[in-house]
This record gives C-alpha cells, structure tokens and sequence, in this order.
C-alpha cells in the first residue's frame, strides 16, 4: 500500500513539474527578451550612452585629452598639455545610476542622474530610451581673482533624452536631443539655452573591439559665437572589467556644458584632441 502511495505522489509531482515547466516557456514566450549591451559603457565618445550600471555596481571613470595636434613638434602635438576627469557613477537599481566627477577644465564639479525609461525587447519596443540631467558649477576662476562673478554665474545644467537601437550584434545607433542651459553667458555671442541633436553609434569590430562616432549639432546660434559643433570618433577595447577608448576629437572639454557649447577648435582644421577615456566597474553590493 505505501509503494502505491508513494508512486502516486510521485506521478504527482512530475506532473505539476510538468505544468510548471510549460507555463514558464509560456510567459517567456509572452515577454520577449530584453536587448542588453547596446554599447560597451556609459560614455559613447564624450557624450553618454543609454547604458546604466546594475545594482550596486560602481564605475570609476578617468578621461584625458591632451593638447591640440596641429600644435606642432613645439608642443609635441599636444602631449605636452593634459586636460582630464575623474568621476565615479554608482548603479542605486539597473535602471537608475548617479554619478559625479571633477573636470581639471575651468575645474567643474558637476554630478548627475541618469534613468532608464525604456528597454528594447526582441519583439515589441524598438528602442532604448534613458534620460540624463546634469548640473555643474564652474570654480575657476576663484571668487578672490573675479569679485563680480557669483556662485549662480558658475552653475549650467543639461537635460538629454538618449534614444538608442541595437540593429544587429555589430551595430547600434544613438540619437541625443539635448538642453543646456548656462546661467550666466556673454549675450552678445552666446544663448543661456543651447538646444542641440547629438547622433553617434557603435560599430562592432571584434569580440572586443567597436568603433564609436558622435556629432553634436547646435541650434540658433548667434553669428558673432566663436564656438563649434563637437566631433568625436572613437576606438572601444574591452578587458575584463574595464573599457579602454581611445578618442579623436576637436574638444577638450570633458563636462557637458564644455564640450557641448565651448568647443573651441574646428576639427576639419586640424584642431584635433588625442585622448582616452578609462573606465573599470566593481560590484561593491551583492545582488539578491
């Protein structure tokens, strides 16, 4: 009689197992599949991707540009200047990470949030969607060398929505539509608000290997503004933790308001920056 039993019980448990397992296949084909890794990392060249960190995870960030190229053996084409950033950006849940860093240019502080709104699947939503807002505060020059510039004369914020589509394995592309807004400008040559379309992509070369490009083009501007749109275009080395970029591009400016509205050279003239960007992630908070 107990073998009887204990075979039914056992006919029974393989049967919900059974029902489990088919329901389970059911709901993973009713929720298509996520799309993941759009781009390597959080940064595109200088602008920012769609990327977040995962919980608990925690990036350090150093980009470094050197001088402009077209400065000559005199200046060793640029290498003997060094501009440079360093941050941190920490994941609060995957979908939402802050960040903030010191940029040695103008020597801003600035920090950040950024969102994921929306998340490409396999079927269904097309596209990634993450929104970025940063302040900054410009310290340079000190208040003692510049009595009449105020704390509020030093502050900008930019607000992004990055739209971002992964086509193949190989291939991703990112539009940017951007505000910056600077609290305190010369009026004669610049707007307090900035509205830009920034467009870039990656191009997936080996395993760990991608070439990134992006273009920032600014709206309205005032004829007598001496600035230009920034180009970047860079070369993405994935090793273990850590991504390696090395970038071309016509600005030094390493914070949003710097590269987005106070690029000064025009890359088509040489004024080209050589530079990297390094960035290694650890999970400093377990995932449950």
């Amino acid at each position: 009689m107990s073998k009887i039993i204990a075979f039914v019980l056992v006919a029974h448990v393989s049967f919900a197992q059974g029902d489990l397992l088919k329901e389970l296949e059911q709901r993973a084909e009713a929720e298509p599949e996520i799309v993941t890794a759009t781009f390597k990392g959080s940064r595109l060249v200088n602008g920012q991707s769609v990327e977040t960190r995962h919980k608990g995870e925690l990036e350090f960030i150093f980009a470094h540009r050197f001088g402009r190229m077209n400065g000559g053996i005199y200046e060793l084409f640029g290498l003997d200047q060094a501009f440079v950033r360093i941050g941190l950006e920490y994941g609060i849940t995957d979908k939402l990470s802050t960040g903030f860093g010191r940029n040695s240019v103008d020597k801003t502080m600035d920090g950040y949030f950024r969102y994921k709104l929306i998340r490409q699947k396999q079927s269904g939503m097309p596209v990634t969607i993450t929104t970025f807002a940063n302040a900054a505060v410009r310290t340079s020059p000190r208040k003692a060398d510049a009595p009449g510039i105020t704390l509020n004369d030093r502050i900008s914020y930019t607000g992004q929505l990055l739209i971002a589509r992964k086509f193949t394995p190989a291939l991703s592309l990112q539009v940017m539509p951007t505000l910056v807004h600077r609290n305190t400008v010369n009026q004669n040559e610049e707007n307090n608000d900035q509205f830009l379309l920034g467009a870039g992509g990656r191009l997936k070369m080996t395993r760990s290997v991608s070439l990134n490009a992006e273009y920032y083009y600014r709206f309205d501007v005032p004829a007598a503004n001496q600035y230009y749109n920034a180009l970047g275009f860079g070369i993405d080395i994935e090793t273990g933790g850590h991504v390696f970029q090395l970038v071309l591009t016509n600005t030094r400016g390493l914070t949003e308001r710097a590269f987005l509205t106070e690029t000064t050279g025009n890359f088509f003239d040489g004024d080209i920056h050589l530079g990297f960007n390094v960035t290694r992630s650890f999970q400093v908070r377990k995932q449950k």
